[in-house]
This record gives C-alpha cells, structure tokens and sequence, in this order.
C-alpha cells in the first residue's frame, strides 16, 4: 500500500487507512510511540501509561525539604 505525506500546519503527515489501523489494533487518540531505524518510521501503540497530574502527585503530602548535598573540597582552580 502507498500514500503521500502531506503538509499539515508546519510539520507533515501521513494519513494511515483503516485497514492498516485495524490489523495494527490501533484507534483514533491512542498514544503511540514513534521510533525512525534507518529508511523506515514505525509506530507502536504506546506500552507505558501517560500520568495524569493527579497520579504524579499521587501520595506527595507537600512537606518537602531539599537536603544539601556535600560534593567534596575545590578541585583545581575552583576556590571560590
């Protein structure tokens, strides 16, 4: 099968038929992963789940304090 890219805003697509979506078992507003390996660009249903904010803060109670961290004496010309 053969299609063209087109110009879509300032970057380019490719518009991909059902038939290659449903044997790919992929739909519309799936995440996908998009990897380029020599000539060929292959997309992949996405395997890890996009967090939402929510789940990202998920268990943070918001008492946080940077600890300092001790990277050692100068080295060289960094007296300060």
């Amino acid at each position: 099968m053969f299609t063209t890219i087109h110009r879509w805003g300032n970057s380019q697509a490719v518009r991909l038929p059902k038939g290659i979506l449903e044997t790919a078992s992929l739909r519309e507003n799936d995440r996908v992963e998009i990897t380029a390996e020599y000539d060929r660009i292959i997309i992949r249903k996405a395997t890890k789940k996009h967090l939402t904010i929510e789940e990202r803060f998920e268990g943070y109670n918001g008492d946080y304090r940077c600890k300092e961290a001790d990277t050692g004496g100068p080295v060289g010309n960094e007296e300060w």
